[in-house]
């Protein structure tokens, strides 16, 4: 018992200095990246100053939500949309779309026509 008891405090002593070493490396990787970060942040910095110029102006695409894009394939149709259409035109995983449907049938902008089949109300 006594020889089990000092094989897990040599154990246990050898993961303490262990993970004081990975501590060690890892802040060490820190100071390497920060540099790189504070590069980038610099980049967006300047660039926002030039976008705030007057007479220069930024074009930004803006981004469509899931709930947008759900709405806007079921409304372009017209006999209604299908699941499998969802999935193909807004690239959304079965989950994604599965909660932009419930929510969109919450707010009551779609209605479910069949079983798998929506249309806009």
């Amino acid at each position: 018992m006594k020889k089990l008891q000092a094989r897990l405090k040599l154990i246990s002593k050898s993961l303490v200095a262990l993970s004081k070493q990975v501590d060690q490396i890892s802040t060490q990787i820190n100071k390497l990246q920060a540099p790189k970060a504070t590069a980038a942040a610099k980049k967006i910095k300047t660039t926002a100053a030039k976008a705030k110029k007057p007479g220069v102006k930024k074009k930004t695409a803006k981004q469509m939500t899931a709930l947008e894009a759900v709405f806007s394939v079921i409304k372009r149709s017209r006999k209604g949309a299908t699941i499998a259409g969802l999935k193909e035109k807004t690239g959304l995983v079965s989950r994604q779309l599965s909660n932009a449907l419930y929510k969109l049938a919450k707010k009551g902008q779609i209605l479910a026509k069949e079983r798998g089949i929506y249309i806009k109300k």
